[in-house]
């Protein structure tokens, strides 16, 4: 690969970067051909994209961004890496992962979890792969708010209805007895 080819992946790399806010560095070594694009395909399927890298590449490319990502590129850039890329939702790579494990069999561990960048916040290790698929979107965050503020305000108009009833029951009440 000529410096300029690897220059042009290392730029697109980095729109990549720049493009998705949430990314998984993965390890699938000791995966077949076949099984390489099963994971791609039900990547696919997810709405992720998953691309293998070399690790030079990547560490550059992250070089290039304006946080600082050295963690992660001292810490998961080992061996064969993968990178999930998702624009939308940042537990969704979680989720393809611990699927496909469980497509695979009961005690799968591949594709291994390296680290994740998630809106420039770093986690690294595979122990926080299981809080990560757990994280609520903003869109679901946003839900429960909503929800919450929502709560007080249907209470008092459930309130204020199933009293309504009660209260014109007890003002009839009142003008028989001032008529008898």
């Amino acid at each position: 690969m000529t410096r300029d080819e690897k220059k042009v992946i290392i730029d697109g790399l980095t729109e990549k970067f720049k493009e998705n806010p949430f990314f998984y560095i993965t390890d699938a070594s000791g995966f077949s051909v076949a099984q390489v694009n099963a994971f791609r395909r039900t990547c696919f399927e997810k709405g992720v994209e998953y691309k293998v890298y070399k690790n030079t590449l990547i560490s550059k490319a992250l070089e290039n961004l304006d946080a600082d990502f050295s963690e992660l590129a001292d810490n998961a850039l080992k061996g064969f890496s993968g990178i999930i890329f998702s624009k939308e939702t940042s537990n969704l790579p979680a989720n393809v992962l611990l699927d496909f494990r469980k497509k695979i069999g009961k005690k799968a561990t591949k594709p291994a979890f390296k680290g994740a960048s998630i809106d420039s916040d770093i986690f690294i290790g595979e122990e926080n792969l299981e809080m990560l698929s757990k994280l609520k979107s903003k869109e679901e965050l946003l839900g429960d708010l909503i929800g919450l503020l929502q709560s007080p305000a249907m209470n008092l108009i459930s309130a204020l209805q199933s009293g309504q009833n009660n209260i014109s029951g007890v003002l009839k009440t009142l003008a028989d007895r001032e008529e008898k």
